[in-house]
């Protein structure tokens, strides 16, 4: 079938279906090389790079969102405990000491919000890339599901060629027994 790689050189004159292309590549040491470059083999092919650059991608978008919740995370434990430190320290404190506080506050403060905004460009990504991956699957599981069929109908015609060939073969047979019994009896006819 076309859809199988086949060994050999394909010169111009030979090509039967113009819509299934081979490439051929020579490496030495390796031989010749032929590449099946259907539309089917590229779809499957596509289907694969995209199964895996979809989880590449779900992974490190996982991995992006897991770091920015840990940093979104550390700035509002920090800025926590600085507030908590303020509280405890008002009115026991010189303005200057008050003063450097609230200033750490508000930069952990903006820190916090920088980092929640990360945290939240980083959720999109993650779940573009989610969606990305479920449709891989899909595609994949399509690809799977388009081979089966295709296998499905290569062994069909693979068994009615099978029976189509015995049927041949048994009329051949059977015309080789009725053209030994027309000699035998020619044979008998002749006058020697």
């Amino acid at each position: 079938t076309s859809e199988k790689r086949k060994s050999g050189v394909q010169k111009p004159g030979e090509l039967r279906n113009p819509t299934h292309i081979r490439l051929a590549s020579l490496s030495v040491g390796h031989g010749l090389w032929v590449e099946d470059l259907s539309h089917n083999s590229l779809i499957r092919r596509a289907a694969s790079v995209l199964t895996d650059s979809s989880s590449s991608f779900l992974s490190q978008a996982t991995l992006a969102l897991t770091d920015a919740l840990a940093d979104y995370s550390k700035a509002v434990h920090s800025r926590i405990i600085f507030q908590k430190r303020y509280l405890a320290s008002l009115g026991k404190m010189s303005p200057s000491e008050e003063e450097s506080l609230q200033r750490a506050i508000s930069g952990w403060r903006s820190e916090a919000a920088e980092r929640l905004n990360e945290c939240k460009h980083f959720d999109s990504t993650w779940i573009n890339a989610v969606n990305l991956s479920k449709m891989a699957a899909e595609a994949a599981y399509s690809s799977v599901e388009e081979a089966r069929k295709l296998s499905s109908e290569a062994d069909k015609k693979l068994a009615e060629t099978k029976v189509e060939e015995i049927q041949r073969m048994a009329e051949y047979s059977a015309f080789l027994e009725g053209s030994e019994g027309l000699e035998v009896h020619e044979a008998y006819l002749r006058e020697d």
